[in-house]
């Protein structure tokens, strides 16, 4: 792949492209992805296989390649963003055609992962995930402010084409669990982003709820979905996804201990260093319920 090819900027470095092609990818939300969807897969196969690292890399691949596609169709609001005005397409680094042909480059690719190596219903999933990130919510951010409620859909996915790679059906209530509390996670997760540069997205001209609500009124209701993500937690050993009662304490603890962590956000709601906490502890603890999930099916299946 040429400089020409994908119309970089000259006198990029080596180690500039490396950052220009993972940002556009938006690597670290795309390597979570990836992980979730790998979660899906453990949780139904209960092993660790071939397939599952097949299948993990075809939903990283089909991600990275709709989060560039989005930097694509945001470039331009990006670069009305304090937070973003930096980011490879809006500083330059890299041409919208070059963005472009990245971005099919990816997506072209997980599909032909996710053929090859599950079923034509994750790979459908995969689809759809990106149909609904790029098609639906992408331009529905710019109409409403409540888009993060259907959007969060987007979240939810990964686990259940992991899951649905083995075989297993997706209706079934273990995996709508896991969905639930996938797709409960992003909404505060956003507000949380919200709080801190709500007046950035204004100013770019996106309906804001910073624009209906003071922050004081935000953060309460950003609290309240943190409550609801930490008891959809529960939902989960109730449908048998954790089989061993030190799993059901763990995910008890843990969701004590986000509800107690995040209160400072109620009280301090014009803390950008709390809120920062709050969005920190959000994304540790549920990485944690996540890798506690995964051990458990794992090693703590006879306790």
């Amino acid at each position: 792949m040429t400089t020409v090819d994908l119309n970089i900027k000259q006198g990029v470095t080596a180690r500039k492209y490396l950052n220009i092609f993972l940002e556009l990818a938006k690597i670290r939300i795309t390597v979570f992805v990836a992980f979730s969807t790998s979660i899906g897969y453990l949780l139904a196969a209960g092993v660790f296989n071939v397939q599952m690292l097949w299948t993990t890399l075809g939903v990283f691949l089909l991600a990275s390649g709709s989060s560039a596609l989005n930097h694509l169709q945001e470039s331009k609001y990006d670069a009305l963003m304090k937070r973003t005005m930096h980011r490879p397409i809006p500083s330059g680094d890299i041409s919208t055609r070059g963005a472009l042909l990245y971005s099919m480059l990816l997506v072209g690719m997980g599909c032909l992962v996710l053929f090859a190596a599950t079923n034509l219903v994750s790979l459908s999933l995969g689809v759809a995930t990106l149909i609904w990130y790029n098609v639906i919510y992408t331009p529905l951010k710019r109409i409403h402010s409540l888009a993060i409620i259907p959007g969060s859909i987007i979240g939810a996915l990964p686990p259940v084409i992991g899951w649905a790679a083995t075989g297993r059906s997706i209706i079934e209530p273990e995996i709508l669990a896991l969905a639930l509390f996938f797709f409960i996670w992003q909404i505060p997760h956003f507000w949380l982003l919200l709080l801190i540069h709500g007046e950035e997205y204004e100013d770019a001209g996106y309906p804001s709820l910073t624009k209906i609500f003071n922050k004081s009124q935000l953060s309460r209701i950003t609290y309240v979905w943190i409550i609801a993500l930490a008891i959809s937690s529960f939902f989960i050993p109730l449908f048998s996804i954790s089989s061993s009662f030190v799993t059901t304490v763990l995910l008890v603890v843990l969701g004590a201990y986000l509800a107690f962590g995040s209160w400072d956000i109620i009280r301090c709601f014009t803390s950008r260093l709390v809120i920062r906490k709050s969005f920190m502890l959000i994304n540790i603890y549920v990485l944690l319920v996540v890798v506690l999930l995964a051990l458990d099916k794992l090693l703590l299946t006879e306790i």
